[in-house]
């Protein structure tokens, strides 16, 4: 069981590190335009990423 917990991991942080190694400049202007979201708008942003993490989970399952 913690095999695949650390292969999640191991995966999330490639694909984590792909933007920033690839396109540091666009990387950079993302994040400034996060920053300038309200906590409402940052809420959905990560809302929206763990359904689509548990959307992705169920379907591989």
């Amino acid at each position: 069981m913690l095999d695949y917990w650390l292969l999640g991991l191991a995966m999330m942080l490639v694909i984590e590190g792909l933007m920033p190694f690839l396109l540091p400049e666009l990387w950079r202007e993302t994040f400034r335009k996060l920053v300038s979201l309200s906590d409402g708008q940052l809420r959905f942003v990560g809302m929206t990423a763990m359904m689509s993490g548990l959307l992705l989970l169920y379907w591989v399952k």
